[in-house]
């Protein structure tokens, strides 16, 4: 290995150890604790008659199946995405939009086919 990969292998260690040596907890009771918890705990601090507008029409019934229901909408964001950017990706590369010019090189290859296409 070169020396520029062992230097960088070893940054990625210890960004990778540093978190998990480090007890950095922001001086908070549960330094993973959600910002809307953080939120509510700031209001009630500043205005302690303040009243919801309103209800969750459904909450979920446990902490894990609320994490689950945010993996899955994050996967589900990601995936549309990373299929948009594939999609632009190779229309960029095959100089035209999807699906059109494809059946204009078919036509210059087949001249017969191309006077059946101005027809149509």
């Amino acid at each position: 290995m070169t020396r520029i990969n062992l230097t960088l292998l070893g940054l990625v260690l210890v960004l990778i150890l540093l978190p998990l040596i480090l007890p950095v907890t922001g001086g908070l009771d549960e330094p993973f604790a959600g910002a809307d918890g953080q939120a509510q705990d700031a209001i009630t601090q500043a205005h302690p008659d303040y009243q919801p507008w309103f209800e969750p029409l459904w909450e979920p019934p446990s902490g894990e199946i609320e994490s689950l229901l945010f993996a899955l909408q994050a996967a589900l964001g990601a995936g549309l995405l990373g299929y948009y950017l594939g999609l632009r990706r190779g229309q960029s590369l095959s100089g035209s939009p999807a699906g059109h010019g494809t059946r204009r090189r078919e036509c210059a290859d087949h001249p017969q086919s191309a006077a059946t296409d101005a027809h149509d």
